[in-house]
């Protein structure tokens, strides 16, 4: 192996390092310094130290033990250098070192905490409610998925000043809010888990579809979102719906290799492959919506949302489908947690089970909707419904408003080639020509 071989290998280990090791480094030293911007800093440093140091010395037995004992020192460092507190900086180093000291008198143990409360405080931190939903998504890519601010632009497809603005403003309004690094107790824990479960369910749904740009999934963000909520498993055990998000991401995930054709473009559930989908993934899907349902999660959205997933996890074949069942799970889920998204999405499902006219009733109930008024799957299930219906030209007005109103390349383009489908065969029928 060349020295610029062995140099890249050493630079793929520490990356990989850090995106393991760096969530549980950043809230352990947030429980010492109590915010968070300075624990990344500090974080940084140890980073920055492994990349200057490892390539010589080589990488260390336990790399995340190095890590923290580096951050510790650099912490102490910074304290005397910059006395970033009012009080004498030297006597806050001393007890700082001490604090260190006594809750890490050995820093793999530290790291290899098998309770995680450091790592769960930052989770629900990250997540806070005082932040807006984009600020929340970008922090825990951040803090917890060890994301670089480039990685996070460019998997929103958004301009790097723009997310590193908004890590940096949540951080300061964290700090200037003085958010307490802690586990909420009570009727707030449930309020904040709400949060945290949606930031999660964000960041895979991006990926899973993308809302703009050229692809239609990206997969990164899909598995950053896996990985966190099996994280959140481990930490809340005991919490029906967390197992229910994980079972409704692994089966969707299921389906990724199935869901885009050979040159990138959208194939359609019902169109897909399904000896395509990973039935590895399928398998622990089923298991954590069985223990979702064993806590009592199925009045929550993500367990509904997951048996509603499981039901074509199950299916062999599309034709094998429980349209009714879907339906029905639909329905529950429209009275947990009702929204006209909710609802476009039964009129699907009772359009399978009881016909394309059942359906399109439903979705014509929902056409004064303000919050599907620039919603491009409410045209896009309207058209398809039209064409099964044999309503042609209807149908190809509302593909064709559909792709106007979509951000995404690859789902403009299938919609435009339904149209114009729709618009051919149109042309090629007796009497439609001049």
């Amino acid at each position: 192996m060349t020295a610029t071989e062995e140099l890249a290998r050493v630079h793929r280990s520490i990356d990989a390092v850090w995106r393991i090791e760096s969530a549980r480094l950043i809230a352990a030293l947030t429980r010492i310094v109590r915010d968070v911007g300075i624990a990344e800093e500090l974080a940084q440093d140890a980073l920055v130290a492994a990349i200057e140091q490892w390539p010589q010395a080589g990488i260390p037995d336990n790399p995340g033990a190095w890590l923290m004992a580096t951050a510790k020192h650099r912490a102490i460092d910074k304290l005397r250098r910059d006395a970033l507190f009012e009080r004498n900086h030297l006597e806050l180093a001393h007890e700082l070192e001490a604090a260190l000291d006594d809750v890490s008198l050995n820093a793999e143990a530290a790291l290899d905490d098998p309770i995680g409360d450091d790592l769960l405080r930052l989770v629900f931190t990250a997540c806070h409610p005082l932040l807006s939903p984009e600020a929340r998504v970008a922090l825990t890519l951040r803090l917890l998925g060890g994301l670089t601010t480039d990685e996070i632009a460019r998997a929103f497809l958004l301009p790097e000043p723009t997310i590193a603005q908004r890590i940096v403003r949540a951080k300061r309004a964290l700090a200037d809010a003085q958010v307490p690094f802690e586990v909420p107790r009570g009727l707030e824990l449930d309020e904040r888990l709400v949060s945290v479960l949606e930031v999660i369910y964000l960041i895979f749904n991006e990926g899973y579809t993308a809302t703009a740009g050229a692809d239609w999934m990206r997969p990164q963000l899909c598995e950053e979102a896996l990985r966190l909520g099996r994280i959140l498993v481990g930490l809340t055990p005991h919490e029906a719906e967390v197992h229910g998000l994980v079972a409704l991401m692994e089966l969707q995930a299921s389906r990724a290799y199935a869901r885009i054709g050979p040159n990138g473009e959208p194939v359609l559930l019902l169109e897909q492959n399904r000896a395509r989908w990973d039935q590895l993934l399928i398998r622990r899907g089923l298991k954590a919506l069985e223990r979702a349902e064993k806590l009592g999660g199925m009045r929550g959205r993500y367990t509904l949302q997951a048996a509603i997933a499981a039901c074509h996890a199950r299916a062999r074949e599309a034709d094998a489908t429980e349209w009714r069942r879907i339906a029905e799970l639909y329905a529950q889920l429209g009275e947990v947690a009702p929204s006209p998204i909710v609802e476009l999405n039964r009129a699907v499902a009772v359009a399978m089970a009881f016909g394309p006219a059942a359906g399109l009733g439903l979705v014509d109930a929902l056409a004064g909707e303000s919050a599907l008024k620039t919603y491009h799957l409410l045209p896009t299930v309207r058209g398809d419904l039209l064409e099964k219906l044999g309503r042609k030209n209807e149908a190809r007005a509302e593909f064709e408003r559909a792709a106007a109103l979509t951000r995404n390349a690859r789902e403009r383009e299938l919609l435009r080639e339904r149209a114009a489908k729709l618009r051919d065969q149109n042309s090629a029928e007796p009497g439609t020509r001049g």
